[in-house]
């Protein structure tokens, strides 16, 4: 299906050089979208936007840099506003997971998930939605929460407190912002095949194949449709929800250790 509302419109993407957040720039572009796509590493930024933008460089653009960082994120809104002159979508794709016993967890390991997570987070939605105002049109913004966000799993403690606050402030800002014109909702993945689960733990699809009870892992794409839609003119009227996209896990599936029981 192809939606409507895309065409033209300016986004900011981030953690993007890779996964969930590469496949939503990827299908943004191809609905005629123009991105700034953010990563860490510059060499990955700048290879993922080369990449998307082979076909016209000028609808994808490389920006580098820390998505925690209050700066960082006032300058690539400055960036954006200065390459395409304005900002219709916002997806604070960047996070990280810190596994780690609740008791033995470090306070400066506790900051660096709250500062990514939900501080990158945050302010990127407060620049993006001084600017939307601005500009007289409304946005749409989709956060990233997480199954863990919604079900408890060992040893994300802080990690399932920062993806559960994004759905709150989902809620809160709906409230706020509706008004506006702003959307804001939320996509909940569950287990999702990227190239950093693949390498995080051995037989990920395999795995989290059998304890889903669709019978298979997530894909990038299945994130990315889903961010597409709540982009779109067809989702205009869906504000402060969150979606999970993780094949009814956080339902009734069970965890990985609960086959380890079974045999």
């Amino acid at each position: 299906m192809k939606y409507s509302g895309l065409k033209n419109k300016v986004a900011i993407i981030t953690g993007a050089g890779e996964g969930i957040g590469y496949s939503m720039v990827t299908a943004l572009i191809e609905a005629g979208a123009k991105v700034v796509l953010n990563d860490l590493d510059v060499k990955v930024a700048q290879a993922a936007a080369a990449n998307l933008g082979k076909d016209n460089p000028d609808n994808c653009l490389a920006f580098a840099g820390d998505a925690g960082d209050v700066a960082t994120i006032n300058k690539m809104v400055d960036f954006t506003l200065e390459h395409f002159g304005r900002v219709d979508f916002v997806v604070p794709n960047a996070g990280m997971t810190l596994f780690g016993d609740f008791f033995d967890f470090k306070p400066e390991d506790f900051h660096r998930v709250i500062n990514l997570n939900l501080q990158g987070a945050f302010f990127l939605v407060q620049r993006a939605a001084k600017e939307m105002i601005k500009q007289g049109s409304g946005g749409k913004i989709v956060l990233m929460s997480s199954q863990v966000g919604i079900r408890a799993y060992r040893h994300l403690t802080a990690y399932g407190m920062t993806k559960a606050a994004l759905r709150m402030m989902a809620i809160n800002l709906a409230y706020e912002l509706g008004n506006l014109g702003i959307n804001i909702n939320v996509v909940s993945p569950g287990a999702t095949l990227t190239e950093r689960t693949a390498l995080e733990q051995p037989d990920y699809e395999g795995i989290w194949a059998k304890v889903n009870p669709n019978g298979r892992v997530g894909k990038p794409e299945d994130i990315a449709k889903t961010c597409l839609f709540l982009l779109s003119d067809e989702a205009k009227h869906i504000n402060g929800q969150t979606i999970a996209v993780d094949g009814g896990w956080t339902t009734a599936g069970k965890y990985p250790e609960d086959l380890e029981q079974e045999t």
